[in-house]
């Protein structure tokens, strides 16, 4: 299988793509404890900026915007990180994706997440990232990831979770709709073949 991470952060380091890194190794490792191989990609929009200006003027990808939109439109699983700017996704962010033909993420396993200075920005992924997602009928798992600075290296409290935490939870969701829809997708199998290999995938920490 295929995940495939875009980070649109625009730093070097970047706490996005940071974010984004964990949440792809989250995803990859609960695979790998259940004997599915994948193969992961992390997608800069930062190296892509330019091209996504000119493509949406001209109205043609160059070669490396067009290789990087078959690689999330062609993945079982997508990762979709973004830092806030005004209180939202990036415009760089926004463009890429209104690149992507409507109806190409249908049924995708998406994980969305979203890193900010403040935890006060962390409803960007209900109010923005969510909606964006569920307008290109993709499969969004139920827990998205915000970070903020001071999550790093948080392990949280009693009441609340740490960003470790959040990630695995995350990585694991995302992890059973891909080997889902990875079953799904084989052919010759009967519907209760199929839905019984389904429930038992399900079933990751």
């Amino acid at each position: 299988m295929k995940l495939v991470a875009v980070s649109a952060g625009l730093s070097t380091p970047s706490s996005t793509r940071l974010l984004a890194d964990r949440l792809a190794e989250s995803a990859r490792g609960e695979l790998a404890a259940h004997d599915q191989e994948v193969e992961t990609e992390v997608i800069e929009l930062r190296e892509l900026a330019v091209a996504v200006a000119n493509n949406l003027v001209t109205g043609f990808p160059s070669p490396q915007l067009a290789t990087a939109i078959d690689a999330v439109t062609g993945a079982h699983g997508l990762i979709a990180v973004t830092p806030v700017f005004t209180a939202s996704y990036s415009g760089l962010f926004k463009s890429f994706f209104d690149l992507i033909d409507p109806d190409a993420l249908t049924g995708k396993p998406v994980l969305v997440a979203a890193t900010g200075g403040t935890a006060r920005h962390s409803l960007v992924l209900e109010h923005a990232l969510r909606p964006l997602f569920a307008y290109l009928h993709a499969a969004v798992v139920p827990t998205a990831v915000y970070a903020a600075s001071e999550d790093w290296g948080s392990g949280g409290d009693e009441y609340t979770e740490g960003l470790p935490a959040r990630i695995r939870r995350a990585g694991g969701e995302l992890a059973a709709l891909m080997a889902v829809r990875a079953v799904a997708q084989e052919p010759g199998e009967d519907d209760i073949t199929a839905l019984e290999r389904q429930l038992s995938d399900l079933r990751f920490d």
